[in-house]
């Protein structure tokens, strides 16, 4: 979901306004699509504005919108934020560092604040795939009871991490 340019709440209203040949989209909540429409002329942005994004609360220009990357291209593989954009991919995985600045923002917009994927395991994944994702998990939740030195629940993440060894080499030996 959008967020409103404006207030950061759930976008409601999706504006697609075109000044000077370029076309950009606004995404506004109930409240601000109506301060929006009373500040401009119905069916244009303001003339003295350079950068419709940029508009902020009634009478000013947040700094803090979403405004279109200045960062430079990928050293490694040339692409642009603004590729990446109008693309919908990057071009390679240096790209994730190379503009965190402006993804960071993008996902938390996309994944309502959240920037690291909490998903479901897809449903046509292997029984062995699912076992060596769990498996993973016990060993981060084992490592991590270790450093607080929680040993009673450090000792049970143990025999949970013996027991799926077992199964497994078991299921191979058959």
């Amino acid at each position: 979901m959008k967020k409103c340019l404006r207030c950061n709440k759930q976008a409601t209203h999706h504006i697609t306004e075109i000044k000077n040949g370029k076309t950009v989209a606004l995404h506004l909540c109930d409240q601000c699509v109506g301060e929006y429409l009373n500040t401009v002329d119905v069916g244009g942005i303001p003339d003295d504005l350079e950068d419709p994004l940029s508009i902020g609360p009634i009478g000013s220009i947040a700094s803090d919108s979403p405004v279109e990357s200045t960062s430079e291209a990928c050293p490694k593989c040339g692409m642009t934020y603004k590729l990446f954009r109008s693309q919908g991919r990057l071009g390679c995985p240096h790209d994730y560092q190379h503009f965190h600045d402006e993804l960071i923002p993008l996902l938390e917009s996309i994944h309502h604040g959240e920037t690291q994927h909490v998903g479901k395991i897809p449903p046509k994944v292997s029984e062995e795939s699912r076992k060596q994702y769990e498996l993973i998990r016990l060993k981060n939740e084992l490592k991590l009871a270790i450093e607080e030195e929680a040993y009673e629940l450090a000792a049970e993440l143990r025999d949970q991490i013996q027991s799926l060894n077992e199964e497994s080499s078991s299921v191979e030996q058959d």
